[in-house]
């Protein structure tokens, strides 16, 4: 799932505020066709972006919005950098599709520096709409029973979601995985009808109602 422009935008500006140095290496791990690159690029002039993915496909079409891309996984054959290489590590996105979160969260915390930052992003299982589904017997948005059809829940799209966070659950999850100084803010979703946007902008407010939760943390 992409959640769109907004949280690009907003990951970007969390993290140009957070690098003191110009220059720093940013690993985007799951970078997919780049379109978020392109997007958080300009917020991030002057440090050196590298889109990562395990598809190739992904790649080839990442390659005219990245100036450098490698193939990668968190899983498998891991990442193809050093021990603490990174100054930052972006992670859009990608989580919610993982059979093993922690062996993924192994690798990024590997290739980071000491007090190196991780910018990861997810759906949010207590989106102010998904509580509301719930209280109706519905199925939540971003979540899946199927991997042939969308049942019981609004949307028409299989994503492939695995695994689902709360703010709460995401903050224990990041600390337990040797990071620290956790913080949470949050992003709207592109797919909320048009309608009700405005409410679920103004749901970023309040992090654990919102749509997608955007996580800043620091390796321990």
């Amino acid at each position: 799932m992409a959640s769109g422009d907004a949280r690009s935008r907003r990951q970007a500006r969390l993290l140009a505020a957070a690098l003191d140095r110009p220059g720093a290496l940013v690993l985007d791990v799951g970078c997919g066709d780049g379109t978020a690159a392109a997007v958080a690029g300009p917020i991030l002039a002057g440090h050196r972006i590298v889109g990562v993915d395990w598809s190739h496909d992904a790649l080839r079409r990442a390659r005219p919005r990245m100036s450098h891309v490698v193939r990668g996984e968190v899983d498998g054959g891991g990442l193809p950098f050093a021990d603490g290489c990174a100054d930052a590590v972006l992670f859009s996105e990608v989580i919610e599709h993982l059979v093993d979160p922690d062996r993924a969260m192994d690798e990024l915390r590997r290739v980071l520096r000491p007090g190196g930052h991780l910018m990861l992003s997810t759906p949010n299982l207590a989106a102010w709409y998904n509580r509301a589904l719930l209280l109706a017997g519905r199925q939540p948005v971003f979540s899946e029973v199927s991997l042939r059809g969308v049942h019981g829940r609004p949307g028409t799209e299989v994503v492939g979601h695995l695994r689902l966070f709360t703010a709460r659950a995401l903050r224990s999850f990041l600390r337990s995985a040797g990071f620290e100084d956790v913080r949470v803010s949050a992003a709207p979703f592109h797919g909320v009808p048009r309608g009700l946007r405005l409410i679920d902008r103004a749901a970023c407010a309040v992090p654990s109602a919102a749509s997608i939760l955007l996580a800043h943390a620091r390796r321990r």
